[in-house]
């Protein structure tokens, strides 16, 4: 994993059962086009996109997501859906960030058993729902919408089918692997990067692999089981239960408000525990105990 990679453009890679992986040096956002083929039937489920940079990268609520040539991962997999109730679909964010946290985790291990990782920066950990920190430090986020795609174009063999439109998860993620976080200051937000966490680069087309990999088999896994095990791995993963926090409802927040808490319903309070379904328990100040299915959380 700590090996030098080979060009971008050279990179052996394949989405889920098989599915095409298509590179591109120069993209807007993966996700834009991911969303837009899955959407007029142009892709199958399984699909990989992968961009070495991206000149409109964004993340939740239009948050900008930078995105410099040859450092980082910049990617979108298009996860089918068949056997999962569309009610449990937003789950598959958490189940992603929880398989990449402990591929992370186990990556900061092995570079802390070889005396070469960051001692000071914390430890790799997941932020309800679904951000991926190092201590306080965010390095990875995912964005995933439910899309339809009307129609099932030829594939390994397959003949095109035309039927009712199939639903899907279009997931973009992006990974700060081998920039620095001085790279990100003008953020204004707490960042770091897997090569700061490491203290060594990362070959970022194994870690792909890896990730995509892993990712599958959790989705099967998932299918058959439900979120129950992943509450298990996050729950041993925490740093955050019994901590305070403030949930942000309604955050129609960007770069530019986010500070000023326009557009959104801020609560102050204790972050109790993540529930069997997934969604968060909060205490909140007034003595209230909530029970949050979607918001961002602060801590």
């Amino acid at each position: 994993m700590f090996s030098s990679e080979k060009n971008f453009s050279e990179w052996s890679l394949s989405g889920f059962s098989g599915a095409p992986a298509f590179l591109f040096e120069t993209l807007e956002s993966t996700h834009s086009l991911m969303k837009a083929r899955a959407a007029s039937g142009k892709i199958v489920p399984g699909t990989l996109m992968v961009a070495d940079t991206q000149t409109a990268g964004r993340g939740r609520h239009e948050r900008t997501w930078d995105s410099p040539a040859g450092l980082n991962l910049y990617f979108n997999i298009l996860i089918p859906l068949d056997g999962i109730p569309l009610a449990s679909a937003p789950q598959i964010t958490q189940v992603a960030a929880l398989t990449f946290a402990e591929i992370f985790k186990s990556l900061q291990d092995d570079a802390n058993a070889k005396g070469l990782g960051n001692q000071d920066i914390g430890k790799v950990t997941v932020k309800w729902p679904n951000d991926i920190l190092c201590g306080k430090h965010k390095f990875c986020g995912i964005l995933a919408e439910l899309v339809f795609i009307k129609e099932i174009p030829a594939f390994a063999g397959m003949t095109s089918t035309q039927g009712s439109p199939k639903p899907a998860i279009s997931m973009g993620v992006g990974i700060n692997v081998n920039s620095s976080p001085a790279d990100y200051a003008h953020l204004g937000r707490s960042v770091t990067t897997l090569k700061d966490i490491c203290g060594q680069k990362i070959n970022r087309e194994k870690l792909l692999q890896m990730l995509i990999g892993n990712l599958e088999r959790a989705i099967g896994q998932f299918r058959a089981f439900g979120i129950r095990p992943w509450i298990a791995a996050w729950k041993r993963m925490d740093q955050f239960i019994g901590a305070r926090g403030t949930i942000v409802v309604n955050n129609r927040c960007t770069d530019q408000n986010r500070n000023s808490g326009e557009g959104s319903i801020k609560k102050t309070g204790s972050i109790l525990d993540m529930q069997d379904d997934g969604s968060l328990l909060f205490k909140c100040d007034d003595g209230t105990i909530e029970t949050v299915y979607s918001a961002d959380l602060e801590v």
